[in-house]
């Protein structure tokens, strides 16, 4: 039986993620410093009634979108879903979106829940409820908080997708140095040999009101030019997983088609492949 892992494009099995919450106008130099080290995130942005200061349309487009970052939903309210009945939850996750695809010109797929978010439930409330309004609002994942992934794991429900740590975890710069000296293509344990994902996320503001934008610059520059690192934001992330898992194998495992329309890459015990969009291979 052959061991078979996804990996991430051009065969890399990391990846690294940021996600930054509420839509502030330091928003723009956080987004600055990520494009200087090559990095990618997703930005999550509350309506405008919500914003101290807003960022104009065209603004959007020429600090976030032009330059690889994704947009995603933050509440029109930023009230967290647990907290609130359906019709509130649908409302506040449908207005943001509305008003963010408006002023992106983009699909809005992605979403980060505002304050304590599905961390805790009132007026009887439930995820379940939660993660099916949200499926039905189009809304493909959603970030939540209450514990830290330091095993660098992708989710198995991207509706409580948990990241690995807020940027001032006091083990931070420890997680960032055991993620860049994880050695996935070791063959001795089968199991370690998963994909991993360091999952980053905070307030742009934060490094002001602190003083400390080199903190964010000094985990940009320990991983930045990785040649094992896949730079992505949530949403590339979501879609490459979900590609991954509608790739089709053959009875006995040894042919794989893929239907999506990116390149998908496997190990196949410890050798890459590439598998093209609509292409069958032999593993």
């Amino acid at each position: 039986m052959k061991s078979v892992f996804m990996r991430y494009p051009k065969g890399k099995a990391k990846a690294l993620t940021f996600s930054y919450d509420d839509g502030n106008q330091h928003d723009r130099r956080l987004a600055e410093l990520f494009d200087r080290y090559g990095m990618k995130a997703t930005f999550n942005l509350n309506c405008d009634s919500m914003r101290e200061v807003n960022f104009t349309k065209e603004q959007i487009k020429e600090y976030f979108i032009s330059k690889g970052h994704e947009i995603a939903v933050h509440g029109a309210n930023h009230r967290a879903n647990g907290n609130l009945r359906p019709i509130e939850g649908i409302r506040d996750v449908l207005d943001c979106r509305l008003e963010l695809e408006a002023k992106c010109d983009c699909i809005i797929r992605g979403m980060a829940y505002p304050d304590c978010g599905i961390i805790r439930m009132s007026n009887f409330g439930n995820y379940e409820m939660i993660k099916q309004y949200l499926t039905e609002l189009d809304i493909a994942y959603a970030r939540t908080l209450g514990g830290d992934n330091n095993s660098f794991v992708l989710p198995n429900d991207f509706h409580a997708w948990m990241p690995s740590a807020h940027h001032d975890n006091p083990k931070i710069m420890e997680f960032v140095d055991e993620f860049l000296k994880l050695d996935i293509s070791t063959k001795i344990y089968h199991t370690r040999r998963f994909p991993r994902l360091l999952y980053i996320w905070g307030h742009s503001v934060e490094f002001e009101k602190n003083g400390n934008w080199e903190h964010i610059e000094e985990i940009c520059k320990k991983l930045a030019n990785n040649k094992e690192i896949w730079y992505a934001t949530n949403i590339e992330i979501y879609d490459y997983v979900e590609a991954y898992k509608h790739l089709r194998y053959s009875a006995d495992g040894h042919m794989v088609y893929n239907p999506a329309l990116f390149t998908m890459w496997l190990d196949v015990d410890g050798k890459l492949y590439a598998v093209n969009p609509g292409e069958t291979i032999r593993i």
